[in-house]
């Protein structure tokens, strides 16, 4: 394409300003895409009026406390897209080129590996000091989407994606268990029927989550609904909730890991578990792995076990 065609976009550093715009169109949210992006709320809100500004279309509109995509917005976010996909396939052929000296690594985890995945890659590059490392912790519905756009080099899930085109290696155990605060009647209990730990005040993942689907796929199969009480974001912020004793909940077993204060919390011994999905590592069928990324899906496979032991009973 003719530079003459994108001169608006060469002249006032349109890349950085994007990278806000997508940000704030996946999140709906100018307060998210600044958490996400570690800026400022007033400078996101400054990019995003001067990328207006430069493509001269409103791209955005208030709904409430919502922020939707004009239809110039919807444009702009698809083309936005391909660009982002675009480069990020010319930096991996770089990367290539560069191998384990000065390549980069992205990496997306589900959010329980946040207990663990740190770990891993803090002594993977022990070994490799000049890498790039990005590591994405995400819900699994957006690792889904990350992985549909092929954002990032290895994805790790707990539990195989069915129904997908994609390459899986197995890594670590991880078996899900009941939990409850250490206080709750129901700790010093033994061989628990279902029903029984059923009739429990519940919190549950947000939709989108590996987390809530499991948990639904466990009701139904014992035919039960679980009572929700409480519908929380993240796996720490359920942690939170069972030491404050707000209520139960079925998670894995890696949330008792280092630092977790095991005192307050109780493993329930309730009958049909645990229930074991595994942690897989996983890249579409056919990808190209970089060095880096080959590199450390060897070192995982090798090391995950030695540097992960299993969880705690």
């Amino acid at each position: 394409m003719p530079q003459s065609a994108i001169r608006r976009y060469l002249k006032h550093g349109t890349l950085p300003q994007l990278s806000v715009f997508d940000a704030v169109a996946r999140l709906g949210s100018f307060t998210k895409a600044a958490e996400e992006l570690y800026m400022a709320q007033p400078t996101v809100s400054v990019q995003m009026k001067k990328l207006a500004e430069t493509v001269g279309l409103p791209l955005i509109e208030q709904v409430g406390k919502r922020v939707r995509l004009t239809e110039a917005g919807r444009v702009l976010h698809a083309g936005c897209l391909d660009m982002f996909g675009t480069l990020a396939g010319v930096e991996r052929s770089l990367d290539d080129l560069r191998g384990l000296d000065a390549g980069r690594l992205q990496l997306a985890v589900g959010t329980t590996g946040e207990y663990f995945a740190p770990r891993m890659l803090a002594e993977f590059v022990k070994r490799h000091p000049r890498l790039d490392v990005s590591l994405q912790i995400r819900n699994r519905g957006a690792l889904l989407e990350r992985m549909s756009k092929n954002l990032d080099d290895l994805y790790m899930f707990a539990g195989a994606p069915e129904g997908m085109d994609i390459a899986a290696y197995p890594l670590l155990p991880n078996p899900v268990v009941p939990f409850a605060h250490a206080d709750h009647p129901l700790a010093k209990e033994k061989n628990i029927p279902f029903a029984r730990f059923a009739a429990e005040p519940f919190l549950i993942r947000e939709p989108g989550s590996g987390a809530r689907g499991m948990v639904r796929e466990i009701f139904e199969a014992q035919d039960c609904e679980p009572r929700v009480r409480m519908e929380l974001s993240s796996n720490e912020a359920i942690r939170q909730a069972i030491i404050a004793g707000l209520g139960v909940s079925i998670m894995s077993r890696c949330m008792l890991g280092p630092g977790a204060p095991r005192e307050r919390i109780a493993v329930l011994d309730v009958t049909g578990f645990p229930v074991h999905r595994p942690w897989v590592m996983v890249h579409p069928a056919g990808k190209q792995l970089s060095p880096a990324a080959r590199a450390f899906l060897d070192f995982m496979l090798a090391e995950s076990r030695r540097l992960v032991p299993d969880p705690p009973s």
